[in-house]
């Protein structure tokens, strides 16, 4: 008897893992640094390299770390959406520019536009492994207290501004 209902229990083993596998969602990509403090940076601005910005300097201040490249396809979706986002002023927007090139990346701001207060230059990826970047695009939400609150994995759309992003970030301006 045993012989016939290990299979069978087997089956229904895989079969819950499979159900459970399937409601999960591939863009839900955990971070450990949720309500943890926000990694620090030093970088060159995009602007002028002889300048930088620190996470130091962001204190005290709501912030987004917009993660992009001029060579991500995603990132040119989403950019329609962070230039809107820029004009309602609710938060200082940092670009983190990442692995690019400085020409390559503010040509593709002159022609698409800039939504970022300041943009930052992380040629060899290091700041990127220091926030657990997996890829581009990613939007990081930090608090007055330089505390992430919130990941954002993949390309924000105006559905994400609406129902994740302006709550939160409303919020966050009133602590």
């Amino acid at each position: 008897m045993l012989k016939f209902l290990t299979p069978l229990l087997i089956f229904a083993v895989l079969a819950i893992f499979l159900a459970i596998g399937l409601n999960l969602n591939p863009r839900e990509i955990p971070s450990p640094f949720i309500d943890k403090p926000a990694p620090p940076f030093t970088l060159q601005t995009l602007d002028d390299p002889s300048r930088t910005l620190s996470t130091a300097d962001l204190k005290g201040q709501v912030w987004l770390l917009n993660v992009w490249a001029s060579w991500c396809v995603s990132c040119r979706a989403e950019h329609p959406v962070l230039n809107r986002l820029a004009e309602q002023k609710l938060a200082v927007i940092i670009g983190l520019n990442y692995k690019d090139e400085p020409e390559d990346a503010k040509n593709w701001l002159a022609r698409l536009g800039n939504p970022y207060d300041v943009s930052v230059l992380d040629m060899e990826g290091l700041t990127g492994i220091d926030w657990g970047v997996y890829g581009v695009p990613e939007t990081f939400v930090i608090d007055k207290q330089g505390v992430v609150r919130y990941k954002h994995t993949g390309p924000v759309t105006d559905k994400d501004i609406e129902t994740t992003f302006l709550p939160l970030l409303n919020t966050l301006q009133a602590e």
